[in-house]
């Protein structure tokens, strides 16, 4: 330990995860309503993964980054869950130095790459509407492939920049972190060195992580009325605002919450509300994905239903 400054700086090997430690009984009812959100989150998640591969009608750009959408959300919520299940049954979760750094992050490229998902999927909804004709020959298999390869490099790239502006001197014995997981904010406030320069790199960063793609679909989407309004039938306006209406949802209820989060003036104290929030936004959001895409979908329902009935029929014939 040295002394700097008048402030005594330790090397920190591993953090206290406080969560609901405190509150044993609200702890168990917790840990029972995680597991069946992450349960939900895989099955339906992975159902649909599962469906767009086995059935060629929906090889299309959409339904190629929904596949896309759906990964991320499996591959995001198994990121902390899993732990956050186990630390539940434990009176003092604890997690290291590096697996909290680690954890957060991946967790970090997961939200990144949800952002620039919902953009991708704008854009193509844009296409699809404003230029329905070219849409075969802009939107090609081929030209998803490439912005899918350029858009999961990028934002490994970008999700890197947080954590290592994250200055690494705490002040003793301050390790305990007032959250279920390694989340950003709260290890940020367990920082005694000056984080200014920090805080700025960060901000600087974080406008390419939310506002950038947000405003990207706000465009498309004003685009987007526009080129249905200039549709003559009213039917076939409706059925194409139909078309994006489950993505437009999903961007609703996504960028809600992240405003809720991150946009309330912050303090040094963690609040349960951030943590509700939080798991709101990290389990339930990938568990409502599924449902809103397959229930406002006549593909995907009919896909899912094609898929029941050969499901059955191996059954009934193996039994």
């Amino acid at each position: 330990m040295n002394e700097l400054r008048g402030v005594n700086y330790t090397e920190v090997t591993e953090f206290i995860l406080v969560g609901l430690s405190n509150q044993p009984k609200s702890q168990i009812i917790f840990f029972c309503i995680l597991l069946h959100l992450y349960l939900g989150t895989i099955v339906g998640n992975m159902l649909i993964i599962l469906v767009v591969w086995k059935e060629p009608r929906l090889h299309t750009p959409m339904y190629f980054f929904l596949c896309n959408l759906s990964f991320v959300d499996l591959c995001s919520t198994t990121t902390a869950v899993p732990l956050t299940l186990v630390n539940c049954l434990r009176d003092c979760p604890i997690i290291t130095y590096n697996d909290c750094f680690a954890q957060m992050t991946i967790s970090i490229f997961w939200g990144i790459t949800e952002c620039c998902l919902l953009a991708v999927m704008a854009y193509d909804r844009f296409v699809a509407i404003s230029y329905p004709l070219r849409y075969p020959l802009i939107m090609t298999m081929r030209a998803c492939f490439y912005i899918a390869a350029t858009m999961w490099i990028s934002n490994f790239l970008l999700a890197l920049i947080p954590v290592i502006t994250i200055p690494v001197r705490f002040c003793a014995g301050n390790n305990v972190v007032n959250h279920f997981v390694c989340e950003v904010e709260a290890v940020l406030k367990l920082v005694c060195s000056d984080t200014t320069v920090s805080e700025i790199l960060m901000l600087i960063n974080s406008i390419f992580i939310f506002p950038l793609p947000f405003l990207f679909i706000l465009l498309s989407y004003i685009r987007i009325v526009v080129a249905i309004l200039k549709i003559p039938s009213t039917a076939g306006r409706r059925k194409a605002f139909s078309t994006c209406g489950s993505h437009l949802t999903v961007v609703t209820i996504y960028y809600g919450t992240l405003i809720s989060i991150y946009l309330k003036p912050q303090n040094k104290d963690s609040k349960d509300q951030d943590k509700i929030i939080s798991i709101f936004y990290g389990i339930v959001i990938p568990m409502m994905n599924p449902l809103i895409y397959t229930l406002r979908n006549k593909d995907m329902i009919g896909a899912l239903r094609k898929a029941v009935g050969k499901t059955k029929q191996i059954i009934s014939w193996v039994s």
